[in-house]
């Protein structure tokens, strides 16, 4: 399974979709995860700003 974000829509908020076999379960860990990356990312980036 993989994930991928698609083309902006029309009011700019991307879309994604999930290609290869996955049930709801393997779908909703990977937004988890792919979530929990951001913040991580977020996090990151906010440091540097305040340093």
């Amino acid at each position: 399974m993989s994930f991928s974000f698609t083309d902006p829509k029309p009011n700019n908020e991307p879309s994604f979709s999930f290609t290869g076999p996955a049930d709801v379960e393997e779908q909703l860990q990977a937004i988890a995860d792919m979530a929990h990356e951001i913040l991580r990312l977020v996090t990151d980036v906010r440091r540097q700003i305040n340093n």
